[in-house]
C-alpha cells in the first residue's frame, strides 16, 4: 500500500491511510467500510484490485492474517545471533542518546557555511550517505574519503567551516589528526565514535558515542555502519524539525532535480 500511495485516488488514499494505520481488530466488511470512511463499496472494490488482488474479500482474508500471533520461524542460531545483535546495539543507542546534545549539534550544522563530513572504509560510506542526505536540504556539504585530501582540506579550514568525523574505533588516524588540525584552524569539529577518551575533548566541540559490541569495527558480522547510521538518522530527523516547512520544499525540489530529467 505505501509504495502505491502516490497513484491512489483521494477516496483510494484515505482507505489506504485506515488500513496502514488502523491496530485493531474490527469489522472491515466493505459494507462498514464504506459507512466508516465515507467512501464507495466501488472505492474499495477497486483500491483492493489496484493492490493486487482479485478483489476485496481476498484483500480482507490477507489483512486479517496480519493480527494473528505467530512465532517467528527462526531455526538457524547464527540467524538469531545477527538479530540479537541488532537489538543489542539499538538497546544500547537508547541510552547514549542526548537530546540536547542532538539539537547543539544541529544549530552547528545550520549555522556553518561549508560541512566536510571525513570517514575511512566503511565509516567512508556513511559519510556519502549523510552527504546525500543533507544535500536534499540546502547544506553546504562534502564528503571526504582519501587521507591525502583530507590534508590538503586542512589548508581550507577556518572558522565558517563544520567538519565531522566518523571513526567507530576512534583510532583512524587519518581522521583524527585532520580533525584536530581543523580545530586548530578555528573549525567546529563534531565526532562520531564509540572510543571514549578525555584527549578527544581539546579538539571535539561535540562527541557522538555509538553502541559498540566487541570487534565490531572488523565487521565480521555485523555491519559496523548500522550504529553509525543510527545517530546519523536521529540527528537528521532533528535537523529536519527546524524550519521544517523549507527544508521539505527543499527536498522535494531536490528529488524532482533528480527525476524529471
Amino acid at each position: 500500500m505505501e509504495s502505491l500511495y502516490d497513484s491512489f485516488t483521494p477516496s483510494e488514499k484515505t482507505i489506504a491511510d485506515f488500513f496502514i494505520h488502523n491496530t485493531e481488530e474490527i469489522d472491515i466488511s466493505s459494507k462498514n467500510l464504506s459507512k466508516t470512511l465515507f467512501v464507495s463499496e466501488a472505492s474499495i472494490s477497486r483500491f483492493a484490485k489496484k493492490c493486487g488482488f482479485d478483489g476485496y474479500r481476498q484483500f480482507a482474508y490477507v489483512y486479517k492474517q496480519s493480527f494473528e500471533k505467530s512465532t517467528p520461524n527462526i531455526t538457524a542460531s547464527y540467524t538469531k545471533q545477527v538479530l540479537d545483535t541488532y537489538q543489542e546495539l539499538l538497546n544500547k543507542s537508547y541510552t547514549l542518546i542526548d537530546e540536547k546534545q542532538m539539537q547543539r549539534v544541529v544549530e552547528l550544522i545550520s549555522n556553518k557555511k561549508r560541512i566536510y563530513i571525513y570517514g575511512r572504509g566503511s565509516s567512508g560510506l556513511v559519510a556519502q550517505e549523510m552527504k546525500l542526505r543533507l544535500m536534499r536540504l540546502g547544506v553546504n556539504v562534502e564528503a571526504i574519503l582519501d587521507s591525502h585530501i583530507m590534508k590538503m582540506n586542512s589548508v581550507l579550514m577556518d572558522e565558517e567551516c563544520l567538519v565531522i568525523g566518523i571513526s567507530v574505533s576512534g583510532n583512524t588516524k587519518e581522521v583524527i589528526n585532520s580533525l584536530k588540525e581543523a580545530s586548530n584552524r578555528g573549525s567546529s569539529i563534531v565526532l562520531i565514535t564509540s572510543k571514549q577518551d578525555e584527549e578527544m575533548k581539546t579538539y571535539c566541540d561535540e562527541i557522538l558515542f555509538i553502541a559498540v559490541k566487541e570487534h565490531l569495527e572488523n565487521g565480521k558480522a555485523i555491519s559496523p555502519q548500522f550504529p553509525v547510521l543510527v545517530i546519523v538518522d536521529i540527528f537528521y530527523s532533528h535537523f529536519l524539525q527546524s524550519d521544517r516547512l523549507r527544508k521539505e520544499e527543499l527536498h522535494s525540489n531536490t528529488i524532482n532535480a533528480l527525476y524529471n530529467e
